[in-house]
């Protein structure tokens, strides 16, 4: 067994059709065992939070596994405590729902400490539940800490596995016995359909993205606190809106940079990151009473660099008077004035006002984000609007587009074939028109230039590549 950082995935051969949901197996204990750096060994990748200090993980996060053919779904949960009072019940509740939902659940333990309290309380929770569990002495880092890991015995669970969630040790032998415990585990399918659109919540701690969450999904899906940056795992759901079933994921609300963030919020930033990357559309959120700031840009910013579908939300608008809507109609031509194509929703998450129009907004911003424009179309429009309106002469001379193509989408991308480069005020120029004609409304558009090599001696005009 390798101490170091192993992937945990094995191959199959043999590739078959599930024959039923993919099962469920939630990680429960007190806080501060090591639930998250197990999750990270299970799914064979660091994507879990984790920090050395409790409370960590708040809400129940599900990320996908893999092992000896088999898929399951992994929940990570938040420290789990009897009485526990204000965030902490939630984040408790949070666990326990894991628990019911679950067919199947590991229990974390600290071996180095053995069984406390708390360990004995939980225990009670999870016999009522009535739940196969399977009893994880985690932190067993050598020999002489698993024979104290046989303690465990006395908690009423079985035999306890004893694993180095950090290191590896004994985490094949754990694989097994969730596998043997599963109810008829789906083998892995290659080349599925694809599957529900992938949204990003996204922004500032507070704004009320884990309230949006929980109204789409019916449910407390997320913990929910006044005190800003209670979210700190992107939190997955599949949830219906507007008659479809999305998969949105809440991330943690940004507050720095990612390169001055620190500990939690570091690794939260670049989960956040992530998220943005791995969704087809992000929903930012911002919150309608208060000033668009510098965080809210630079978290647009990320969205739109990433190439990322874009809908903008004014959340909280039952707290909007009328002076603040005329102040922020200013705000919005001074602020949002380098992307007036995302479109715009005013809502609010509390009362769900004007959320059934979250799932419209969505469709036309992923729409634009997947429109081709074909080759001759294109041609056509370019050359009546150079007619129209050609390049300023600089020079002498004014640079010349030959031929335009879209490269691509998701998002649209045009390269502008020239005889030089152009004025970035032209450019700027042809991608308002290009919107004005074929829309686009809610994605970016990308449009590069590439000029053609001037005339060497004896040689011929070649674009740059």
């Amino acid at each position: 067994m390798s101490d170091g950082w192993v992937e945990l995935r094995e191959p199959e051969a043999a590739v078959e059709e599930p024959t039923g949901p993919q099962p469920v197996v939630a990680v429960v204990g007190r806080p501060n065992v090591g639930k998250s750096t197990l999750v990270n060994r299970i799914i064979g990748r660091r994507q879990a939070v984790v920090e050395d200090v409790p409370g960590v993980t708040r809400d129940r996060v599900p990320y996908d596994a893999q092992w000896n053919g088999r898929t399951f779904t992994v929940v990570d949960t938040g420290g789990w405590e009897p009485d526990a009072k204000d965030r902490a019940a939630a984040i408790a509740a949070q666990a326990e729902t894991a628990v019911v939902t679950a067919d199947v659940v590991i229990f974390v333990v600290d071996a180095m400490v053995g069984a406390t309290d708390v360990d004995e309380a939980a225990v009670k929770m999870l016999r009522r539940s009535a739940k196969p569990v399977i009893l994880v002495a985690n932190k067993t880092d050598n020999t002489a800490i698993e024979m104290e890991a046989t303690s465990l015995w006395s908690l009423g669970l079985g035999e306890p596995y004893p694993v180095s969630a950090l290191h590896g040790r004994g985490s094949g032998e754990l694989l097994d016995a969730i596998l043997d415990a599963l109810p008829d585990a789906p083998k892995i399918v290659e080349n599925r359909p694809r599957g529900p659109r992938r949204v990003a919540l996204v922004g500032r701690p507070n704004v009320g993205k884990s309230s949006l969450l929980n109204r789409f999904s019916g449910e407390e899906r997320a913990v929910v606190d006044a005190v800003a940056g209670t979210t700190v795992d992107p939190v997955d759901s599949l949830v219906e809106i507007g008659g479809e079933t999305w998969q949105l994921v809440d991330t943690a609300g940004l507050r720095k940079r990612v390169g001055k963030a620190s500990g939690t919020e570091y690794y939260a930033s670049l989960r956040t990151a992530g998220a943005i990357e791995a969704a087809e559309v992000a929903v930012v959120l911002l919150d309608s009473h208060e000033p668009i700031s510098e965080q809210d840009q630079r978290i647009l910013t990320m969205v739109v660099e990433a190439g990322r579908a874009l809908v903008i939300v004014f959340n909280k608008w039952d707290l909007v008077d009328a002076d603040r809507r005329y102040y922020l109609d200013k705000e919005i031509d001074r602020e949002l004035r380098r992307i007036p194509w995302a479109i715009r929703l005013n809502l609010s998450a509390q009362t769900g006002r004007a959320v059934d129009k979250l799932a419209p907004a969505l469709r036309r911003a992923l729409a634009s984000w997947e429109t081709r424009v074909p080759t001759a179309q294109l041609n056509q429009w370019l050359t009546a609007l150079v007619q129209a309106t050609p390049h300023p002469v600089r020079g002498g001379r004014a640079p010349k587009i030959l031929f335009a193509t879209q490269a691509g989408v998701s998002p649209p991308r045009f390269v502008l074939f020239t005889t030089a480069p152009l004025d970035a005020g032209y450019q700027r120029f042809v991608e308002r028109k290009l919107r004005e004609e074929f829309g686009f409304e809610g994605s970016p558009v990308e449009i590069s230039v590439r000029p053609r090599k001037k005339l060497g001696p004896g040689g011929r005009g070649k674009a740059h590549g």
